[in-house]
């Protein structure tokens, strides 16, 4: 694949007031660190917290951008490791951007493919550099490095851009997790150097984002927050988690996060995760989330109701003439039953895997909706106490 740069790059690091997110804490619960606030960024007002719907080749499965805002998401995450693959970082910059390229008018997140380069354990070579990979497509030969992470998003023109890190194994040893905490912090280095040498493409402000590893150690976590608070980007992540640790060790890590890392800064908590999971996550203080569970969980015929998971792939469906949530205003629930989903289901039917991914999607953003409004009524403690009694009333998570 050919590679040639288009990018604007200063001779000195650009100024940091440049960078800088006004992010505004509307209100803090009692009896836990939840909070909600206000991020405005050039594409709009976003209403912390949020839940990033998975858009990782420029589509979020089965629905269109647009669906997917009327359906209450604010922001949606591409992948930079795919969409550099297929369909390239220079075509898309030819149609104006990410946004203009799938048709999507509000902010969006790229992560930096690492974690899916380092999850091709036998398809690529690490070392300080950055990975050389190959890819899953063709089994060509690539490499990114921190200064391409950045180019290509540049590219991308994404609102928040995410920097290069390595994210090991939640059952690593001690011994791993120190030292992909040292390559992170020396990529971020790189990374954040390169963002502030280049400029934007598109006439919209990016976001550097650094992330914290360290595994469920709460010595290296506690390091790696310090280390990259030198950097002093606009937001934080949180990696590393969810990844296989049990979700004790998760809570207690995120734990430590919330009492290092500044609270007038966002915090992306990636790759989480269940229900249950946001509604725990928040009383850390943590802003920002995205998985896959919404989306591919409803292409497998598991849908998120209020009182837990519905399999409706299951034959106790096959004569159920009920909605699949009574209180839910999403297209399925308004329009058509249990019985008919599950038919569509049995029969291969694509508008099956469609109508279950608005119903995820719908559930999710109205989660995030009623955390934002029991944390402003400053009564998060008692609402996700009760969220979580009756969501996980039959072993849910």
């Amino acid at each position: 694949m050919s590679w040639s740069f288009r990018l604007r790059i200063r001779g000195s690091p650009t100024n940091l007031m440049n960078e800088r997110l006004n992010f505004q804490v509307i209100s803090d619960a009692t009896g836990s660190s939840a909070r909600s606030g206000s991020l405005p960024l050039s594409r709009g007002l976003v209403e912390t917290p949020f839940f990033m719907p998975i858009g990782t080749h420029g589509a979020v499965k089965t629905v269109t951008a647009s669906e997917v805002g009327e359906l209450g998401a604010q922001v949606i995450l591409s992948n930079t490791y795919h969409l550099y693959l297929r369909p390239g970082a220079e075509l898309i910059n030819k149609a104006g951007g990410i946004h203009k390229f799938m048709s999507w008018d509000g902010p969006l997140l790229t992560d930096s493919g690492g974690y899916q380069v380092f999850s091709l354990a036998t398809m690529r070579k690490l070392d300080d550099g950055g990975v050389t990979f190959q890819s899953h497509l063709d089994g060509s030969i690539h490499q990114l490095t921190p200064e391409k992470v950045i180019d290509i998003q540049r590219q991308l023109g994404s609102d928040f851009v995410m920097v290069l890190d390595e994210c090991p194994p939640g059952d690593a040893d001690q011994a791993t997790w120190a030292a992909a905490l040292e390559r992170t912090t020396a990529w971020a280095h790189r990374s954040v150097k390169r963002f502030r040498e280049s400029e934007p493409l598109y006439g919209h402000q990016q976001y550097p984002l650094c992330i914290v590893q360290g595994g469920t150690d709460p010595d290296l976590r506690r390091r790696s927050a310090e280390e990259l608070l030198e950097l002093d980007t606009p937001a934080y992540a949180i990696g590393g988690l969810a990844v296989g640790e049990p979700k004790k060790e998760m809570y207690a890590s995120l734990e430590v996060m919330d009492a290092l890392l500044p609270r007038d800064r966002p915090r992306y908590l990636m790759g989480v995760g269940t229900p249950a999971d946001l509604v725990r996550a928040v009383r850390y203080g943590m802003d920002m989330f995205d998985c896959v569970m919404p989306t591919r969980n409803a292409r497998n015929g598991q849908l998120f109701t209020r009182t837990g998971k519905l399999n409706i792939k299951n034959a106790g469906f096959r004569d159920d003439l009920n909605p699949v949530e009574d209180d839910c205003d999403c297209q399925l629930c308004r329009q058509f039953s249990r019985a008919y989903l599950r038919h569509l289901f049995a029969t291969g039917e694509v508008l099956g895997l469609r109508l279950a991914t608005i119903h995820n999607l719908r559930f999710y953003m109205k989660l995030m909706a009623a955390i934002r409004t029991a944390i402003r009524a400053g009564d998060y403690a008692t609402w996700s106490r009760q969220f979580l009694a009756e969501y996980e009333s039959d072993g849910n998570d």
